[in-house]
């Protein structure tokens, strides 16, 4: 990363940052027959391509020499390498973009040897901005360090607040291990339940990070998302003292583009939350396996 300044291109994300997102407040979504990718779930506006356009364009002039991967023009068989790469999602949280629900942003993020090294993520609706260096800190608005507090201790999964997302493949293994382990982390200690606090379903994978990053959620465990899902958030988090784990059990050393992802806040105890919560759930997912 010697040949790169990192600061520079952290400023730039965030001016184009919140050049997108003036775009998308300005926006009236809508979606027809083909505003889905695979189903009446996995839904896809005229902005998430506007919005791609934007950026793909504004890095590519600025930077020709950083590859880029964004969400829209992801092919089936496009591989994560170790160059660096743009890694983005115009607009992650597009249900609730379209049914206006004001829980979206814009992901940028940039890897380096399939590391997540700068990340930007915000949300227009809220002017809320979350942002990080590799090895310089994580802060809300630029200006305020994250977390937001000094890390409690985790305790056990059933002190913890857990977002959780259904996603948009409803079938199948990883859907029926999904299900089974939602009720698991619910359930009462009475019928071998974890019993945490409660379960959240906010839909974005790239906020839901940044609220465990800002210590509001204690754990994130989601599988079948995408590396332009994580990329921004998984760096936000590491520098605010938090971790992120394989989705299933057992894995110290996720991959960015390894589509299962389990992110813990900071504070003591961390490894032994990961692996009381890797004993809760129920089977293993299939997804992203083939890249493991």
């Amino acid at each position: 990363m010697a040949d790169l300044d990192l600061q520079e291109i952290h400023d730039y994300l965030i001016s184009l940052a919140r050049e997108a997102g003036e775009m998308i407040t300005s926006a009236h979504p809508t979606t027809s027959a083909s505003g889905t990718k695979k189903n009446s779930a996995d839904l896809v506006t005229e902005t998430d391509r506007a919005v791609e356009t934007l950026v793909s364009t504004s890095l590519r002039t600025r930077y020709p020499h950083i590859l880029f991967m964004g969400e829209e023009t992801y092919a089936p068989g496009d591989l994560l390498t170790a160059a660096p790469t743009f890694i983005v999602d115009p607009i992650d949280g597009t249900t609730n973009f379209v049914h206006r629900l004001p829980y979206a942003c814009i992901s940028l993020g940039l890897a380096v040897n399939l590391v997540p090294a700068v990340g930007v993520v915000y949300n227009p609706f809220t002017q809320t901005l979350y942002s990080a260096i590799t090895g310089r800190g994580a802060f809300l608005n630029r200006t305020t360090p994250l977390p937001l507090a000094s890390p409690t201790p985790l305790g056990a999964l059933s002190n913890c607040l857990v977002a959780v997302e259904w996603g948009s493949d409803r079938s199948g293994n990883d859907y029926d291990v999904k299900v089974a382990t939602f009720a698991k982390l619910a359930g009462s200690k009475e019928i071998g339940g974890a019993m945490v606090h409660s379960l959240r379903s906010l839909g974005s994978a790239a906020l839901n990070m940044c609220a465990v990053a800002s210590g509001a959620l204690d754990v994130y465990w989601e599988t079948g998302c995408w590396a332009w899902d994580v990329c921004a958030g998984w760096v936000i988090l590491k520098e605010a003292g938090g971790l992120v784990a394989d989705g299933n059990p057992g894995g110290w050393k996720p991959r960015v583009d390894g589509r299962r992802y389990l992110s813990v806040r900071g504070g003591e105890g961390q490894k032994e939350l990961v692996e009381e919560f890797w004993g809760v759930i129920q089977g293993k997912c299939e997804v992203g396996l083939e890249t493991s």
